[in-house]
This record gives C-alpha cells, sequence and structure tokens, in this order.
C-alpha cells in the first residue's frame, strides 16, 4: 500500500489548478497533519476553496486528518521549519510513511535527514503523466506558475523532459 503525508502548499497548488484528486488516484492512503489543516483553515477567507475541498476530501475519506503523538519534538523543532512542515516529518516517522509531499527545500532537506523521501507537486504531475492519468503537464506547469508558484525555469525545462514535453 502506497501511502503519503503532504504539506500544506501541494495541496494548495493542487487544488488551484484542479488536480487535488490526482493525491487519491496516484496513493492508496492520503494523510495531512492536523497543522496543515489548520492552516488551511485559518485563513479560511484567503484560501476558502481549498478549505471546503480539503473538507469534502475528509469527509468521504479520501483524505485523513491525523494529531502527531510526539508534539514534543514538533515544539523543539520549530523555528527551522513551520510546525505544518514539522508535522508532516514527525507523522511520517510516527505512521512508518516512506513518502512525503513537500515541496519547500528546507521541509525536504530536513526530512531526507530522517530518512523520508520527498516527491514535490511537479513530481506529482510527472508521476500521474507516466501513469496516464495526464495526456500532458505543461498546462498545469504554466497554470501553477500564473497563480504565483514559483518554479524555476530550469526545474521547469528539467521536468518537462523528463515528461518528453
Amino acid at each position: 500500500m502506497l501511502r503519503v503525508i503532504c504539506n500544506t502548499s501541494p495541496i494548495i497548488g493542487l487544488i488551484s489548478i484542479g488536480r487535488l484528486d490526482l493525491l487519491w488516484n496516484l496513493f492508496d492512503e492520503v494523510i495531512i497533519p492536523k497543522a496543515v489543516y489548520d492552516e488551511l483553515s485559518v485563513e479560511s477567507m484567503r484560501f476558502y476553496a481549498q478549505v471546503k475541498e480539503i473538507e469534502e476530501a475528509v469527509s468521504k475519506g479520501l483524505i485523513i486528518v491525523y494529531t502527531v503523538i510526539n508534539e514534543d519534538s514538533v515544539k523543539t523543532m520549530y523555528g527551522r521549519l513551520h510546525f505544518g512542515e514539522l508535522e508532516v516529518i514527525v507523522g511520517a516517522k510516527e505512521l512508518g510513511i516512506e513518502v512525503a509531499v513537500i515541496d519547500e527545500r528546507a521541509a525536504r532537506k530536513m526530512a531526507s535527514q530522517f530518512l523520508i523521501k520527498t516527491i514535490g507537486i511537479l513530481g506529482i504531475l510527472l508521476m500521474a503523466k507516466r501513469k496516464g492519468l495526464l495526456n500532458t503537464i505543461r498546462e498545469d506547469i504554466d497554470a501553477l506558475r500564473d497563480n504565483g508558484y514559483r518554479i524555476s525555469e530550469s526545474l521547469c525545462k528539467e521536468i518537462l523532459h523528463e515528461a518528453g514535453e
């Protein structure tokens, strides 16, 4: 069974391009820590569409909200990363999840120190194309960039090359 635990920004990005469903179409179990859920909910006016879509996915059992057990570990590391990122890493270790969906470089680096593999939103799109869920990813990458998602030109070219586009 392929399980993932997700951070906030990839979820917002996927929702912004209408592709949140890729998570449960690619993975058997999709988990978000409570801090990630709270990050979306706290700014509910700003992320109103995201919160509604996440609430619907949670109510349908497509996304599971997880409360980390070792809150002290999260609190100890706070400052190096945000609570959501830290709960993704701690939650992955607690649940024995090998893959975390994280885009931020510092969080990916820390996750790798905990022997957690990471995949970002571009990796999700590439994976979806390889599995035949998407015919192309170029339009989705353009839409992400149009929505303010920061993707370097070199990374964009690399992913499109890997996708054969």
